[in-house]
This record gives structure tokens, sequence and C-alpha cells, in this order.
């Protein structure tokens, strides 16, 4: 694809600051994207900090869109889940749509892995976790994010050392299906970065929740490798490997870690929806146990051996505790 065979960028709406949209006041630009911009603004009703994010006035303009976007913004904002930005209001004024959400101080986890990746195994099922909690938080209430990427989870302070970061998934009313269902894309386009799109969504086929587990399974990759798994030289290079060619597997990048990590994230990164695993949550489940050390047992004599529990097929096998740990039962004492 050429840059003359793609549509014109949507005019995003520019030099706002300092102007009112629904009651928030725009101070600062914060970012920018190839449909919306986001201000931090403030909320004249409530006196509280927040994200206004903006989206291109044609988008407005498109009726299916409109309330496709109505529609899904009201059904993120309907889930009460940790790790899913809230989302305080959402709707239209002087002709562009709004998003008011929380405003995260802290970044995004683009810049997280730009910053300190690759991550250790630890660190990125910890980040992993949350990220599917709120994934499958949404697949329960029939809401598919379909533009899982770093840049749009959201990093805030945590509550403890155990738990440095809290991670927010935002950009739920903004997605691919509505917008090529309202004609704003051409056939075959793909609106956004192409490093995590699912195999499914390229081709046009249905989406469910498993399109967004593939998504988690590049971004996955990424923080252990520290680049997504598929990186071309052209879009239709990568369409393509997305497509056709084999993840490349993730202990190549990575020799510390368990083989058995790789082929945890290969299977979350396979062609078909029904080979992925059945949510997010038990990706990462399957992400921790394979990291996990296997258990020693020790008797009292001779050195400590490790014991690695026979491989259940389809389950993931629970170490046995050591014998240290097992209950202890006293005689009577009368």
């Amino acid at each position: 694809m050429t840059t003359a065979d793609r549509p014109s960028a949507p005019s995003l709406p520019a030099g706002l600051v300092g102007r009112k949209v629904a009651g928030y006041r725009l101070e600062s630009e914060i970012g920018r994207g190839g449909m919306a911009v986001v201000y931090r603004a403030k909320d004249l009703r409530l006196g509280r900090t927040v994200a206004v994010k903006l989206l291109a006035p044609e988008l407005a303009r498109n009726e299916v869109f409109r309330q496709r976007f109505m529609l899904e913004s009201e059904a993120a904002a309907a889930i009460d889940h940790p790790h899913i930005i809230p989302v305080f209001q959402a709707g239209e004024h002087d002709g562009i749509l709004f998003i008011a959400m929380r405003y995260v101080e802290g970044g995004d986890l683009r810049s997280l892995i730009n910053r300190g990746g690759p991550f250790a195994v630890e660190r990125t099922t910890r980040l992993a976790l949350q990220i599917a909690s709120a994934l499958d938080a949404a697949h329960d209430h029939d809401l598919v994010h379909r533009d899982v990427k770093p840049g749009n989870v959201l990093v805030a302070a945590g509550t403890d050392s155990e738990h440095p970061e809290h991670l927010y998934l935002a950009d739920f009313g903004l997605t691919k299906k509505s917008l090529s269902l309202s004609g704003l894309t051409s056939v075959g386009q793909i609106v956004g970065t192409l490093d995590y799109a699912a195999p499914e969504q390229i081709s046009g086929r249905p989406l469910d929740g498993r399109c967004d587990q593939y998504s988690l399974g590049c971004v996955v990759f990424e923080m252990l490798a520290g680049a997504p798994p598929f990186r071309r030289e052209s879009d239709l290079a990568l369409l393509w490997a997305h497509l056709n060619d084999p993840p490349p597997a993730l202990d190549e990048h990575r020799t510390d870690l368990p083989s058995a990590v790789a082929a945890v994230v290969a299977r979350a990164l396979a062609k078909t929806p029904e080979q992925r695993y059945a949510s997010c949550l038990q990706f990462v489940a399957e992400l921790r146990a394979a990291s996990a050390p296997a258990p020693v047992r020790w008797g009292g004599e001779g050195p400590p051996t490790q014991v690695v529990p026979a491989a259940v097929p389809g389950r993931t096998a629970v170490p046995e505790p050591p014998a240290w740990a097992a209950p202890a039962v006293h005689p009577p004492l009368w």
C-alpha cells in the first residue's frame, strides 16, 4: 500500500487550548493520533482534572460511526473494573465527538517499554495480568477492544512495592469495527498500528475476544523481547507476516527464558482463534505457570532434588508442595 493509496488523513481539532468543550476547559494537549487529539482539561462542574479526547470532525458527520461510537463508549463506561479507564462522559459538542475520562499521570506502556524494556518475566506477567483482567471483563460484556497496544495502556503509580504500576486499558469507543462499518476505511485497510493486529482482523473475518488475546500476545512478546513479534519494511509485508508467517521463537531473543514461556506466547499468537487460549486470563495463568521455578523436594538425606510434575494434556501441571510444607499430624496429648 503506497501513500497515494491511503485516504486523506482526518483534520484533527487544533488550537483549542483555553476553549470550553461541554463543561471542560482544555488546558494543554497531551497526545495526538490518527483520529483524535487528547487534552488535559478541567471539569468546571466538579473542579477535577480530566482527559478529554476530541475526534476528527468528519467522524461526527458520519451517522453510522457516530451511533456506534456513542453505543460503545456507553458500554465501556458501564464496566466498573479497576483496570479499565473510567469514562465520565461521551457526547458531541459543536459538531465534534468527545470523551471525558480519568486523567492518568504517568504515561503509557509504550513509554514504559521504551525506558526499561525488555522486562523480566515476573514483571511482564504482573503487567499482563492487569491487561488480561480488563479484556476479559470487557468480553463478558460483549465488548471487543480490537486495538490493544502499548499506547492504549495507561500507567499510573501502584499501591505498594509489590504492585508498583497500576494499568488502565483505554480507547474502547474508537474501534476499527466502528470505522469500517461506517465506510470511513477502504476495504482491507486497518486504522492504527499494524504491529498488534490479529490475522482475523486483517482478513475481515468475524471477531471475538480472541483477537484481543492475539494482540495481548504481541504486547507480551514485546515486553519480553523489546520489539513486537513481526517487524517488516512495509505495511503489506507486515500484514502478510501476521497472516502467514510463524511468530519468531521468543527464546531466541531471550536465552534466559524457559522454553515453556516461549511455547505459551506462541499459542496466544496462533493464526486461528480456535488454537489460542479460552480467555486472556488463562493465557497469563499459563505464562505464570511456565515461568515458575520447579519445586524442590528434600527429605533430609542427600541434596534437595527438583520435582518436575508430569504434564497433563490441556492442563497446566500443578507443582507438588515441598515435604516440609505438608500438614503436621500430632498424636493426642491425652
